[in-house]
């Protein structure tokens, strides 16, 4: 998760898909998918409306469990996405 992170650019946009791989407090194996929109503060406001006006039709030809949203690197970290399972 730290390479997908790390890889997210700090002053453009980007979609993200992640398939997230967790054991439950009863062990059972389980994964749900995360559709992650990346909209750092600092990208150009134009570049943030294109990509929120085309997000929710990727979101729907994905399939996805969860949304989130981000801007910074702390929108991210990993206990985000175990909050949400």
């Amino acid at each position: 998760y730290d390479d997908f992170t790390n890889s997210l650019p700090e002053s453009d946009c980007r979609y993200a898909v992640y398939d997230f791989d967790f054991v439950t407090e009863d062990f059972c194996q389980k994964s749900k998918i995360f559709f992650i929109a990346w909209a750092p503060d600092v990208c150009r406001v134009r570049t943030k409306m294109l990509y929120a006006s085309s997000k929710d039709r990727f979101k729907h030809e994905l399939d996805v469990h969860h949304e989130i949203q981000a801007s910074d690197a702390s929108e991210v970290v990993i206990e985000k996405l175990k909050e949400r399972t």
